[in-house]
């Protein structure tokens, strides 16, 4: 799979552009800034733009799919040329919804404790797949 991200450097799209690179997909993106942790996460695994600006040449037929960050305006130059090739666009939450539809999924809210009960939940999983 083939992805680009409109906006890569936010919290939570660098992660999940991290997270498809550590899958295999060929992962590009642009953003017009970068702030830390971002930038130095994503240029530890080779996602970290060339260039700090939008490029509608990094838009071409053969993306499997564009992921849109909020931050993106409805005028960005990327997203006019994804649109103009018909390449499917997701927003962050489509895009995850997408990818675990058909998984379990577990949601965890309140006030304090986020957090930990994740990383419980996440060493139990990891527990059961030895």
């Amino acid at each position: 799979m083939k992805i680009h991200f409109i906006a890569i450097g936010g919290s939570a799209m660098h992660n999940l552009a991290i997270a498809l690179h550590k899958k295999n997909y060929l992962v590009t993106g642009s953003d017009d800034e970068i702030f830390e942790p971002s930038k130095s996460r994503l240029k530890k695994y080779g996602l970290l733009p060339k260039k700090i600006l939008w490029d509608e040449k990094k838009i071409t037929k053969n993306l499997d799919a564009v992921i849109l960050g909020m931050h993106a305006r409805l005028d960005n130059p990327e997203l006019k040329k994804a649109n103009e090739l018909n390449i499917k666009i997701y927003s962050y939450p489509e895009y995850l919804f997408e990818q675990t539809k058909n998984k379990t999924r577990v949601v965890i809210g309140g006030s304090h404790g986020k957090t930990t009960i994740t990383s419980m939940i996440i060493q139990n999983c990891n527990l059961r797949r030895r």
